[in-house]
């Protein structure tokens, strides 16, 4: 049976706040599909002006910042024999905690899937990592809900077979 007593750690919106709730879990769902058809060059619209945005342990200031990132990573990955890898993100237990009437925390695990892993003598169909991933997101004065902060930390990562 069911606890029932108050447990801070459950999903509780107010009504007013399903809406938002719906929105900030699509634009986790676009910045996701973002990386995976569009390599995260066309992802500015979906960040904050000041968005601090953390990947390979680099912090990327603004918008600007985080599409020369993923521009250059792109070219690099097009440089290689294989050329840009199909790939793709798969977003587990995504959570929503409001910090504010404009901002919310998400949390969820990332499982990377990509091409890349068959040179490592993988089935195409194994994941490369799993990462918890942590974001802020911010209602602007657009009425939109953007990407302020993003962080992730990796918990498994595939190796090369030996």
């Amino acid at each position: 049976m069911p606890n029932k007593t108050k447990d801070s750690s459950m999903a509780k919106f107010e009504a007013s706040q399903v809406a938002d709730v719906l929105a900030i879990n699509q634009l986790v769902n676009e910045w996701a599909t973002e990386l995976d058809i569009n390599n995260g060059v066309t992802m500015a619209d979906l960040l904050t002006g000041d968005c601090a945005y953390t990947v390979r342990g680099v912090p990327r200031h603004g918008p600007a910042e985080v599409v020369t990132f993923y521009e250059g990573r792109k070219a690099e990955l097009a440089a290689t024999e294989a050329g840009v890898p199909v790939h793709r993100h798969a977003l587990s237990n995504l959570r929503v905690t409001f910090t504010g009437t404009d901002s919310a925390k998400m949390e969820f695990g990332l499982i990377y899937f990509t091409e890349v892993v068959l040179g490592m003598g993988a089935d195409v169909a194994d994941p490369f990592s799993f990462a918890d991933v942590s974001m802020v997101a911010r209602r602007c004065a657009d009425g939109h809900w953007r990407i302020a902060r993003f962080d992730s930390a990796p918990v498994f990562v595939r190796s090369a077979r030996v």
